[in-house]
């Protein structure tokens, strides 16, 4: 059941049930929802069109062989289902494994290939050069391989169902400088059995990567709601945004929003706690579920998010107090104070409860943008107001993570904005926003009529 409330009598909830099946209504379904308005249906199409899975495609299926004649493999055995696998494999076949170029060997490894670090610089120094091709599994820490399969032989090892875990780094650069290798370059690599119901696949990805330079992001690139997070944004603003959960993650040429970006948003405007964007590590920790797993949290909703911040970071160039405008956390703050006055507003509340009506389309979108534009002017002549009266010694660093001061500031401005627009001395968001669309649509108009 749903409640909802009834336009005449404002306030008092008015009930709807909602009826979910996995199948569709009959002609006496459809007949009976017809005389009873009090009930609505969703059935298996509308189930299967707006779902969003939570799931990655994770496993290689295509089957690799690889040859250790010659060579020592080393065998753990933890029960009929779980085992481990350790030989030196041939570089020249890891390469030719399957899902490199495409990353898709890498879906399940908590980073993408992070480019040229100094980490990467060195491997490909070494791939260069072959007086070191023997000596590489001294110095190098290994790949980290779990399969549903791994039978081994004294002369070859095969795979099935795999993916990369650990040594997305490694095997990105060796595939990269692949001309460069010889036979004689092999690499430790731990080849693991595991069901693929087994829940212990996660620990080892887990722990095998926790190490010098992994986030806590990084440990969450995998998790169910930031995979669902980005296959919905992929799914409705993939034309223009890739919501990035995995450094490294191929953007594709568009404009990347990464989780760790959209969850300070969030923090800000959603949890209206800009002083704590600072702890930034958090949203991946103790916050994660506070800030991402809310069934507010959409992809309409951090797109929403992205837009504000973009305005915001083009509002505070012009605050006089240079040193304030350029503090991270001073975007935050103007993110806070535009949700405040947001949420006070008739139509603000309608952005804020379904951003959907307002960004999915190019016209709402460019009108929400020029009305939010109107609001942070007056936002940042009062902040500039405010910011004239401090001592040459203030402390915007403190101050911006003090609560206490951000939350008087904040309410003091927007109070005052309150004020004015109740006056008639500056027009409200509502107002605005329709100024701004009919403006909009004024200009479709002429554009319309030139091209006829």
């Amino acid at each position: 059941m749903s409640l909802t409330h009834c336009p005449r009598n404002r306030g008092k909830p008015k009930v709807k049930g909602i009826f979910i099946s996995n199948t569709e209504l009959d002609k006496n379904g459809r007949d009976y929802l017809r005389t009873h308005g009090g009930i609505r249906f969703i059935g298996k199409q509308e189930l299967a069109d707006t779902f969003i899975s939570a799931e990655r495609v994770t496993r290689v299926a295509k089957p690799m062989v690889f040859d250790i004649s010659g060579h020592e493999a080393s065998t753990y055995v933890v029960d009929k289902t779980q085992k481990a696998v350790i030989a030196p494999l041939k570089a020249s076949e890891l390469i030719r494994m399957d899902g490199i170029s495409n990353q898709a060997l890498f879906a399940f490894n908590v980073r993408g290939p992070l480019g040229k670090t100094q980490v990467n610089r060195d491997i490909a120094e070494s791939v260069r050069d072959k007086s070191r091709h023997k000596l590489f599994p001294l110095f190098h820490n290994g790949i980290t391989v779990i399969a549903e399969k791994v039978d081994a032989t004294e002369d070859e090892i095969t795979v099935k169902n795999y993916y990369v875990v650990n040594g997305c780094q490694s095997l990105s650069e060796l595939y990269n400088n692949g001309s460069h290798i010889t036979d004689n370059l092999r690499v430790l690599v731990k080849l693991i059995e595991i069901e693929t119901s087994s829940g212990l696949s996660e620990i080892v990805t887990t722990f095998s990567n926790n190490q010098n330079g992994v986030k806590a992001r990084d440990f969450k690139s995998n998790n169910r709601i930031q995979i669902r997070l980005q296959n919905e944004v992929e799914q409705k603003y993939g034309s223009e945004f890739h919501f990035e959960i995995k450094r490294g993650e191929d953007n594709k040429g568009r404009k990347t929003l990464t989780n760790e970006l959209a969850g300070l948003y969030l923090l800000a405007f959603d949890l209206k706690r800009p002083w704590d964007t600072h702890r930034k590590y958090q949203i991946f920790e103790d916050e994660h579920a506070a800030v991402f797993g809310r069934p507010v949290v959409t992809a309409d909703r951090v797109i929403l998010c992205e837009l504000l911040a973009g305005r915001v970071q083009s509002a505070i160039g012009k605050l006089n107090n240079t040193l304030f405008a350029k503090y991270a956390l001073s975007r935050f703050l103007v993110l806070y104070i535009l949700r405040l006055i947001l949420e006070a507003d008739a139509l603000g509340k309608k952005v804020i409860a379904a951003p959907e009506a307002y960004i999915a389309g190019l016209k709402q979108r460019t009108a929400l943008a020029k009305a939010v534009d109107k609001v942070l002017q007056d936002i940042v002549i009062d902040l500039n107001a405010e910011l004239a009266q401090v001592a040459e010694d203030f402390d915007y660093r403190g101050r911006l993570r003090d609560e206490d001061w951000v939350k008087t500031l904040s309410h003091r401005i927007v109070a005052d904005h309150a004020k004015l627009v109740s006056r008639g001395r500056i027009g409200s968001f509502e107002h605005d926003f329709e100024e701004a669309r009919k403006s909009t649509r004024a200009v479709g108009m002429v554009r319309k009529k030139k091209r006829h």
